[in-house]
């Protein structure tokens, strides 16, 4: 029971999403779509209060109660994020919004983003173990937890590989590869010419903007 209602809540956030963009962006109606998007957390309440209930009913806790605590701390840290993502695209699709802004790829800027990224993730892990520790409470001496401490090593593991990522970006950042020269004398990275300032073309040598030379005319 709690893996089928653990597969329906993942159909329902997506079904929700898809609902509340349509009707934002599609049909114009930014407070329906808005009363939609804000019923995906009622989907994590009603995944852990059936948990709940079924402990209580005296079922042995087992992996499932172990996945609907990691689907729940997983939405609480990821949901947000990707409710952002689609909603900026759609945005960008349907209603003439700005493009979708790309993580940056190099250098400090690509070291920050992956330790927001971290930081979801690590939201996510903690949130899990917090739910998984008071199952085992609630569960008491009197079961058996074993199951529900292994996903806790899990959920660990998780928060530590983030943080070797996140330091593996901050100690070693990846630095851009540079390419030919701008038409400044400059060397820039690779798909980055469009971040150079703008210059006035009357201040630019004739020869870089193939003017001819005054005392060619």
């Amino acid at each position: 029971m709690i893996v089928t209602l653990i597969i329906a809540c993942e159909v329902a956030f997506w079904v929700l999403l898809a609902a509340g963009l349509a009707a934002r962006y599609l049909f114009k109606m930014p407070r329906t779509g808005l009363a939609l998007l804000l019923c995906e957390p009622l989907l994590e309440l009603v995944l852990f209060a059936v948990s709940a209930i079924d402990l209580k009913n005296g079922a042995d806790p087992d992996w499932k109660h172990g996945l609907a605590a990691a689907y729940i701390g997983f939405t609480v840290g990821l949901g947000h994020s990707t409710i952002k993502w689609a909603d900026a695209r759609v945005a960008h699709r349907f209603a003439g919004g700005p493009p979708p802004v790309r993580p940056p790829k190099y250098g400090a800027a690509r070291a920050v983003h992956e330790w927001r990224v971290a930081g979801r993730w690590i939201t996510a892990a903690v949130v899990a173990l917090a739910l998984l520790q008071a199952a085992i409470w609630y569960v008491g001496s009197a079961g058996d937890t074993g199951s529900l401490r292994d996903w806790q090593s899990k959920m660990l593991f998780l928060i530590g590989l983030n943080v070797v990522i996140g330091l593996v970006y901050t100690l070693f950042p990846k630095k851009a590869p540079y390419g030919k020269e701008s038409p400044y004398g400059e060397k820039v990275p690779y798909g980055a010419r469009s971040a150079l300032p703008a210059r006035d073309p009357e201040h630019v040598p004739d020869v870089l903007v193939g003017r001819p030379r005054k005392d060619e005319q």
